[in-house]
């Protein structure tokens, strides 16, 4: 098919990351998620999925979902605020509170939704964010939309934060907003939010995480970053995902009910675009009576992450500052991390590149995603092709 003039641009551009090894080549799955994948066709070891805990295709997930069709159907046929509102919903909504130990909580159709919802109903323009540099997308998506200064501080660094805010005192803003990624997906490092905290005390800034990554991995039996440091109470807003460790898919947003409330009525997800689907809500709400039940699979992926990233230091690969599941495998330039990706996935291994614009310029890597699924037999066979395609390509 020949491409119109109009778009020839887009063909060039196209042309230009294949050239630059930046392209996206994705791959199909033809299997559930778990520690093994049918991957276009081959039997592969799964290090790609954010599926933290293993419950994406576990059984009793699978079984609230089908006992939620047969007695509610599948789709919600509206937005929450006219008819889609069901009975699932209000449930899920308390659960997740109870289980952060906060007053109340919404949730949004993704992760991605619940910043773009969250962010521009808190603060707008003549308002101030302060953001991490490194903090994700979909922060910095929601940022954009609210048309407030958007004020960026060094990463991690919260007296870096503090000088920000008091060089930028004086301009007349109505209200602050500090917002920060609790872990970070590309590196796996976790914010210093009791140090952010002190800073958000000190100069009346509201103060909001988002704890995607954190999740089901940080805190007592996976509530999160804001149970990991003890700030229960302290913290603003907590946005979460319910698509990585709980599985399934959706976004949560929980702290006072007075933000809650006003998310509901302000939230343009919320009010625009249809809720969860039934069969979600009702695994989601599988995830957390596991959560509540059992810490098993939160330890289970601790100790594998402690495993696996112990013996790739000791092949002496550089895996950056991680301190989550998240295992970084820094290469550096695009094309050998897509090259490594290739060879890896010969051996029966699939673990994805990671490059620019996703992390910065001669940063790229294969980013390693741990997951309670794995056993030791599987992690032993993902470090013998890392060390083979290591050693190869003259990375160790």
């Amino acid at each position: 098919m020949t491409t119109p003039e109009k778009l020839r641009w887009i063909e060039e551009e196209l042309a230009d990351l294949r050239q630059a090894g930046l392209y996206n080549y994705i791959r199909t799955i033809a299997s559930p998620q778990g520690a093994w994948l049918v991957v276009d066709g081959r039997d592969v070891l799964n290090f790609c999925s954010n599926n933290y805990l293993g419950l994406a295709n576990h059984p009793r997930l699978m079984e609230a979902a089908k006992q939620a069709i047969e007695r509610y159907g599948v789709g919600p046929g509206a937005v929450r605020t006219i008819a889609g509102t069901m009975k699932l919903h209000v449930e899920l909504e308390e659960r997740l509170a109870a289980f952060k130990g906060v007053e109340a909580a919404i949730t949004f159709q993704s992760g991605f939704n619940a910043n773009l919802g969250t962010i521009p109903a808190l603060v707008g323009r003549g308002d101030v964010i302060y953001s991490d540099e490194l903090n994700h997308a979909s922060i910095i998506d929601g940022a954009r939309l609210s048309r407030a200064t958007i004020v960026r501080y060094a990463h991690c660094d919260a007296e870096d934060l503090r000088r920000q805010i008091e060089a930028n005192k004086d301009a007349g803003h109505r209200r602050a907003l500090i917002v920060t990624d609790g872990v970070f997906s590309m590196d796996g490092d976790v914010a210093p939010l009791d140090e952010i905290y002190e800073v958000a005390q000190e100069h009346g800034c509201l103060l909001m995480v988002d704890d995607a990554h954190g999740e089901g991995v940080l805190g007592r039996g996976g509530r999160g970053i804001v149970d990991h440091y003890n700030l229960h109470g302290k913290v603003d807003v907590e946005v979460g995902t319910l698509s990585k460790a709980f599985g399934v898919v959706g976004g949560v947003v929980a702290g006072s009910a007075v933000i809650v409330e006003w998310l509901r009525q302000r939230g343009r997800p919320f009010l625009f675009s249809s809720a969860m689907t039934v069969p979600d809500v009702a695994a989601c709400l599988a995830a957390v009576d596991l959560l509540e039940e059992s810490t098993e699979l939160v330890d289970r992926l601790w100790k594998n992450t402690e495993y696996f990233k112990r013996e790739m230091e000791g092949l002496g690969f550089d895996t950056g500052k991680s301190a989550t599941p998240i295992t970084p495998v820094m290469l550096g330039e695009a094309s050998l991390a897509q090259d490594f990706s290739r060879k890896l996935f010969e051996e029966g291994v699939f673990a994805m590149a990671i490059g620019y614009p996703t992390v910065p310029r001669g940063k790229a890597r294969i980013r390693v995603m741990i997951s309670a699924a794995h056993n030791r037999e599987d992690l032993d066979k993902a470090l013998g092709a890392f060390e083979k395609v290591g050693r190869e390509l003259g990375v160790i």
